[in-house]
């Protein structure tokens, strides 16, 4: 695992509701344990080491950005991952907000693929995540 800078770098909570709190951040390398059960919007790629991320800190929902899919839908490989443990997976397109900047993500990210899981949760493709997301939170039951 790569070792990164986190220092001042803090997850903003932007929404709690139901249980659940909503937490914006540059990177997923940013989130932990502390974010366990809860939804993370993360200006990261959806690719397999991000996939890794959220399972290690048992997130609920993730959301990344699709960073363009790449080969092999290498951008989005995450997506599938966590679908295997119950996490909703969410990417957001790259033409929609900027890679690496979870505040854009959040304002500006139009949903552009999701795994199984989210589907089943009700989150559809072509719309404002933020919209998604919130709509996904107030639908749940504690």
């Amino acid at each position: 695992m790569r070792i990164v800078e986190t220092e001042g770098v803090e997850p903003t909570l932007v929404f709690a509701s139901n249980g659940t709190r909503v937490w914006i951040m540059d990177s997923i390398a940013f989130a932990s344990s502390a974010q366990a059960g809860d939804v993370i919007v993360t200006g990261s790629h959806g690719g397999a080491s991000a996939g890794e991320y959220a399972v290690e800190f048992g997130v609920r929902v993730v959301v990344c950005n699709d960073a363009g899919v790449g080969k092999n839908r290498a951008g989005i490989a995450g997506l599938a991952a966590v679908d295997a443990d119950g996490i909703a997976g969410i990417a957001v397109g790259h033409e929609s907000s900027r890679i690496g900047d979870g505040n854009d993500v959040w304002e500006c990210g139009i949903v552009t693929y999701v795994n199984p899981t989210a589907i089943a949760a009700g989150v559809r493709i072509g719309r404002h995540v933020s919209e998604e997301v919130l709509a996904l939170v107030e639908r749940s039951v504690d």
